[in-house]
C-alpha cells in the first residue's frame, strides 16, 4: 500500500530528471514532486559526459536545431542569472579533414545547417572579399558569431589552429557550440527545484500501478512501500526501456557503451584555447620511429598500423595551471544491455591518446612519456534515428523524457521545459510532435526511417 503521495514522481535523478523537476517546480509551480533514484543524484551517465553543446544538427527537418537553439537560450539565461556559475563558453566545434575531396562536402554541410536555422555559412578561401573570420575566445559567449566558418585557406588554418597536423586542408568551425560544467548545471537545477518544493528519495522504482488506463501509483523496492500519484515521468537513463516495460510499453530504444579518456599534460602539449576538435578522416595511431620499426617486422604489424575509423575527438579541460584534455573515440556501437557500473577498457585510453597524437602532434610527447590515461564510461540510450522521446504515452499520466543519447547535457533544459509543457497542458512549440512516442505510429514516419541518413551522432 502507498505510504506517501506526490503530484508527480520522476524516476531518475540524472540531469534529465533534475531538469524535469526544475521546470515543473520553478516554471509551473508544481510543489509536490518526488525524484526517485537508487544512486546519488547526477552520479551515473551525467557524470561521464563531455559536457559539450551544439546547435549543429542534420535533418530531416529542423526540429533538432530548433529544440537545441531553445535549450541553448535557456543555458545562456542561467549563465547570465548566476554570473556564469555553469562555466559556459562558446569555443565551437572544429571539424577537420586532410582530404581535399571533402572541401565541397564541408561547404554543403555549412549551407545545410544554415537552412535548418543554425546560423549563416561563411566560406574563407583566402581570396579578396572573403568574410572576416572571428576566432572564438576561450571564455564567454555573448556577442559571438553563430552559424559556421569553413576555412579552406591553409595559411588561415595554421594561423588560428597551429596545433593541428599540417595535413589539415579544410576545417569547419561550428559556432553556437562549446561546453559547460554539467555538474554545476545539475546542482543549480536541483537546488532550485528543491527550494521550490521538490524532494529526493533514495530508492528504486520496482513497479508502476496502472488502473483504468491511467497511472495510480509507484511501487518502491526494499520494503519502502509506494507513492500514490497520477503523474509519472520516466527519466531513467540507461534503465529507460525496463522502466517503460513497467507501464506495459515496448520503447524503441537501445544502449551503446561510450568511453571517455582523460589525461594531463602541460602548456606545450595540450592546446588549452582550442575548441572541441573532431578529425573526420580515418586515423592511424601515433607510434614512435622505434615502435613503428618493431611493428613493421611483426607478422601482425600491418593490421596494427592500419587506420582506425574517423571521429577521434579532443577538448581541453582543467586549468592553465593544470592542463588536462578529454578524448573520445568510439568504434563499437553495437547495442548492449547496460551494466551498472559500466565496464571500462583501460587500454582504450592509450589507443585514444595515440589516435589524437596523429592529429595534434604535440600530444606525441605524452605518448612517449607513457602519460597515464584515466577511462570512464557511460551509456547512450538511443532511438534508431537518435532523436529523444519527450511527452505523453498511451498510459494516461505517464510521460517520457529519455533516449537522449550523447546530448543530455546540451538538451536538458530544452527537454525539461518541453516535458513540463506536456505534463501541465501548457502551449507546446510546433517542434514538439517530432519527439513524441506516437511518431512511430505514422506510416510516413516509418518510411522516413528507412532513408534517414545521418543520425547527428559525432
Amino acid at each position: 500500500m502507498p505510504n506517501q503521495t506526490a503530484d508527480v514522481v520522476i524516476c531518475g535523478a540524472g540531469l534529465a530528471g533534475v531538469a524535469a523537476a526544475y521546470y515543473l517546480a520553478v516554471g509551473h509551480g508544481i510543489r509536490d514532486i518526488v525524484l526517485v533514484d537508487e544512486r546519488e543524484p547526477l552520479s551515473l551517465t551525467s557524470s561521464s559526459s563531455t559536457e559539450c553543446y551544439r546547435n549543429w544538427w542534420p535533418g530531416p527537418g529542423d526540429a533538432m536545431v530548433r529544440l537545441m537553439n531553445r535549450s541553448i537560450d535557456l543555458l545562456e539565461a542561467i549563465a547570465r542569472e548566476t554570473d556564469n556559475r555553469i562555466a559556459l563558453n562558446r569555443r565551437g566545434y572544429l571539424f577537420a579533414t586532410g582530404d581535399p575531396a571533402r572541401i565541397d562536402e564541408f561547404v554543403q554541410a555549412a549551407e545545410e545547417s544554415a537552412r535548418l536555422g543554425a546560423g549563416p555559412a561563411r566560406v574563407h578561401r583566402g581570396a579578396p572579399g572573403d568574410p572576416e573570420y572571428l576566432p572564438a575566445p576561450a571564455e564567454g559567449w555573448e556577442g559571438l558569431p553563430t552559424g559556421a566558418d569553413v576555412i579552406i585557406d591553409r595559411a588561415l588554418i595554421r594561423r588560428h589552429f597551429p596545433y593541428l597536423t599540417d595535413r589539415a586542408v579544410v576545417v569547419l568551425h561550428a559556432r553556437r557550440c562549446g561546453w559547460l560544467s554539467a555538474a554545476a548545471l545539475g546542482h543549480y537545477l536541483l537546488e532550485q527545484a528543491r527550494a521550490a518544493g521538490a524532494r529526493l528519495l533514495r530508492g528504486s522504482v520496482t513497479g508502476v500501478e496502472v488502473s483504468g488506463g491511467r497511472v495510480r501509483g509507484v511501487q518502491l523496492g526494499a520494503g519502502a512501500g509506494g507513492i500514490a500519484t497520477e503523474r509519472f515521468v520516466n527519466a531513467a537513463g540507461p534503465s529507460f526501456k525496463p522502466v517503460g516495460a513497467m507501464l506495459g510499453l515496448e520503447l524503441p530504444v537501445f544502449c551503446e557503451l561510450h568511453m571517455r579518456a582523460t589525461f594531463e599534460g602541460d602548456a606545450t602539449t595540450i592546446p588549452m584555447a582550442a575548441p572541441l576538435v573532431i578529425w573526420m578522416d580515418p586515423t592511424s595511431l601515433y607510434h614512435s620511429a622505434r615502435e613503428r620499426a618493431e611493428l613493421e617486422r611483426r607478422e601482425d604489424g600491418p593490421a596494427l598500423l592500419a587506420p582506425y575509423p574517423p571521429g577521434v575527438h579532443l577538448r581541453p579541460a582543467g586549468t592553465p595551471e593544470r592542463p588536462q584534455a578529454l578524448g573520445l573515440w568510439t568504434f563499437d556501437m553495437a547495442p548492449r544491455e547496460p551494466l551498472i557500473p559500466p565496464p571500462v577498457d583501460q587500454h582504450h585510453g592509450e589507443l585514444t591518446l595515440r589516435g589524437l597524437a596523429s592529429v595534434i602532434p604535440s600530444l606525441a610527447t605524452l605518448v612517449e612519456r607513457g602519460t597515464p590515461v584515466r577511462v570512464d564510461a557511460g551509456y547512450y540510450t538511443k532511438t534508431a534515428e537518435n532523436r529523444p522521446l519527450i511527452g505523453p504515452t498511451p498510459v494516461e499520466g505517464a510521460y517520457l523524457m529519455g533516449a537522449i543519447s550523447g546530448f543530455g547535457v546540451m538538451g536538458a533544459c530544452g527537454f525539461g521545459e518541453l516535458l513540463a509543457a506536456h505534463l501541465t497542458g501548457a502551449d507546446l512549440p510546433d517542434y514538439a510532435a517530432a519527439f513524441l512516442l506516437s511518431r512511430y505510429d505514422a506510416p510516413a514516419y516509418q518510411q522516413l526511417l528507412g532513408r534517414w541518413g545521418s543520425s547527428g551522432q559525432l
